[in-house]
């Protein structure tokens, strides 16, 4: 179980200190043409199998727990810098035009106006990120990364339904309480106003 959530949580704490500045990056005047080679990278990383991405690293990184951190790691950018990019640019251009008339410089516009209004969008795709990852850390097994897997491919493996069901239920959990958590965040920090468009 520890070793499962350091899986999920390193590997979801880097997404998210690269993708959220490459989304914010991204959508700023200066580097707009090149989101759509930056988007068809990180689809490209998300359209390989994770069995293929494991064995790919493997070649350059070796078998262990790094591998496996690394491989989920590719996974769980899209989701986060996807919704990024899709709530940064969902907001009201005449909002932001207004915090231009009033002064406000470039940097005051994006943490004040932009994020406040994006964060519903950015924390659905980390959640989203993170319910994936717990998923898929499963087959860090396979690469001597750890694991909860490690019950799943050996019940599998012995056709124990007791060890399959050890590492099932617990992975099935943890993905329910991080989504709910997670959306109990979203009710901390999003605005009332921003939840309730959301929501519609």
């Amino acid at each position: 179980m520890r070793q499962h959530i350091e899986l999920v949580v390193v590997s979801s704490v880097i997404a998210i200190i690269i993708a959220i500045p490459a989304g914010i990056l991204i959508t700023r005047p200066k580097f707009r043409k090149a989101e759509w080679v930056v988007s068809i990278i990180v689809n490209f990383l998300q359209t390989i199998p994770n069995l293929a991405v494991l064995a790919l690293m493997i070649s350059v990184l070796g078998i262990g727990f790094k591998t496996a951190v690394f491989a989920l790691f590719l996974y769980s950018i899209l989701p986060i810098f996807r919704n990024t990019v899709a709530g940064l640019d969902s907001i009201d251009k005449n909002l932001i035009d207004a915090a231009k008339g009033m002064g406000m410089k470039p940097s005051q516009i994006l943490f004040r106006i932009e994020l406040p209004n994006a964060v519903y969008s950015i924390l659905a795709g980390v959640r989203t990120a993170v319910v994936l990852n717990i998923g898929t850390a499963a087959l860090a097994y396979v690469i001597g990364g750890g694991g909860l897997g490690v019950w799943i491919f050996t019940g599998i493996q012995l056709f124990d339904n007791g060890y399959l069901l050890s590492g099932a239920i617990p992975v099935t959990l943890l993905a329910i309480l991080a989504d709910y958590l997670l959306r109990k965040l979203e009710n901390v920090l999003v605005p009332k106003g921003s939840r309730r468009e959301a929501n519609t």
